[in-house]
């Protein structure tokens, strides 16, 4: 067994939740509450709170234990059963393969470009995705510097939008939305479609089993026992074959000390990251959602994106109209690239522990790169056969993910019990928060299934 390493100062800690972020900028934040918002105002924000508290529970949870193994939490799971991977590799494959994020892209950029097709777009984004993915050097830090880039970009350019247009009166009613209160109604206003409410609280954050990537993100930065794992290169380094299960450390003073250490600077990187900055975005969003065409009729696909684009072009001009739009494209392709490059990892992890557990080796380079083409081919087909609008592709995609989530709070409350030394195993309330997550998105997919 091998020792822990001291942790470094609490800035050289931040890096993974920006990826983890990157993720979320195109789906919930984006897209989904800023279109409950332009139908229902601002008190539908305490979904948001809920869906990013949550999450940010189940990643802290899924470091926890990448913390303390060398290896990611699929491998815990594979340990617990053999059948867990089949479960993982089906319930991130039909959430992630609907091209929802590049068809959102490509109708915007056709929108804004006439003269080259949406069909054209889509497919020219999916191919550039690929080639970024593969080529990099390493696929943390082509993932780092990519994300960190478009969320300073993307989020300085919302910050002056919303300065611009908000008014005093508008950001008034955001305390009162944060606690459920709406124009006249609690939590849930008349006429809300509670498929859509449970698409944003489950993209309140990444969604879906792209949570578990956390885990990834941990081992690649070297936080834990993570600096003794291995890592993905690109696909034109050299590469070499890897252990799948790796190792926890002695139960030492010394050990668990730096393990507290660890522990703690996690947390704050991931709250300071994931959790206030996405809740904040999700508010920018939200407000200038609301500043711009709350009232209007914005019922079907990115209409409402296309008429804050108006708004903004007739009170700042013509060409802040064009880039706010442009914003969005960049958002969903951050988005796209994010949910292709961790389905990738957790697709073809899962398939290397169907194969390889008992031989232990694989080669995590080569199978991902397998796994994100095949993606990308099979993305294009659906793309062609004509599965193209966004909003009802990213609200079904978004149920799915939703009922993964339930059973990644089930399996994450038994995993840090058995797997983990007592020292490091999750106490009371985050046991509870794991059971009440399970319970919460149960009712909500029970509801909906019901409703639909």
């Amino acid at each position: 067994m091998t020792s822990l390493k001291s942790p470094p100062s609490i800035w050289k800690t931040l890096g993974p939740s920006f990826i983890l972020l990157g993720l979320a900028l195109g789906s919930g934040e984006l897209i989904l509450w800023p279109f409950l918002t332009a139908n229902w105002g601002l008190g539908l924000l305490w979904g948001a709170v809920l869906g990013i508290t949550l999450q940010f529970f189940l990643n802290t949870e899924v470091m926890r234990y990448s913390l303390s193994w060398s290896e990611s939490v699929f491998v815990g799971f594979r340990r617990l059963s053999s059948l867990l991977p089949v479960w993982f590799i089906i319930s991130t494959f039909l959430p992630w393969s609907l091209p929802g994020f590049s068809s959102a892209t490509a109708e915007i950029l056709h929108t804004l470009f006439p003269g080259i097709s949406s069909t054209v777009f889509a497919i020219s984004l999916l191919l550039l995705v690929g080639l970024l993915l593969t080529l990099g050097k390493s696929l943390y830090q082509t993932m780092f510097r990519f994300q960190t880039i478009i969320i300073a970009v993307c989020l300085s350019t919302i910050i002056f939008f919303v300065a611009q247009l908000s008014t005093n009166a508008t950001w008034a009613l955001v305390p009162y939305g944060l606690v459920g209160k709406g124009d006249g109604w609690w939590l849930f206003p008349a006429g809300l479609n509670i498929a859509t409410f449970l698409a944003a609280v489950a993209y309140a954050g990444a969604g879906g089993n792209l949570n578990l990537a956390q885990s990834y993100y941990i081992k690649e930065k070297g936080f834990g026992m993570g600096a003794f794992a291995s890592k993905i290169t690109g696909l034109l380094s050299k590469s070499r074959s890897a252990k799948i299960r790796g190792n926890t450390f002695p139960q030492t003073a010394s050990n668990h000390s730096r393990w507290q250490h660890w522990w703690r600077f996690t947390n704050i990187e991931h709250w300071l990251v994931f959790w206030l900055l996405g809740l904040v975005t999700i508010i920018l969003l939200a407000v200038l959602s609301y500043s711009t065409v709350y009232g209007q009729e914005v019922s079907s696909g990115l209409s409402f994106l296309y008429a804050e684009s108006q708004v903004i072009g007739m009170q700042l001009g013509a060409g802040f109209g064009r880039y706010f739009l442009l914003i969005a494209a960049v958002m969903l392709f951050s988005t796209q690239v994010g949910v292709l490059e961790s389905s990738a990892r957790i697709i073809s992890e899962n398939l290397s522990l169907l194969t390889n557990w008992r031989k232990n080796t694989s080669n995590p380079t080569r199978g991902f790169a397998v796994i994100v083409w095949l993606q990308i081919g099979l993305g294009i087909v659906l793309y062609l056969s004509g599965l193209t609008e966004p909003r009802t592709l990213i609200t079904l995609s978004a149920i799915l993910n939703a009922a993964a989530m339930m059973v990644s709070f089930g399996l994450l409350f038994f995993l840090n019990r058995r797997l983990l030394q007592s020292a490091q195993q999750p106490g009371k309330l985050r046991k509870g928060i794991l059971v009440f997550g399970a319970l919460f998105f149960l009712l909500l997919l029970v509801v909906t299934v019901v409703g639909w």
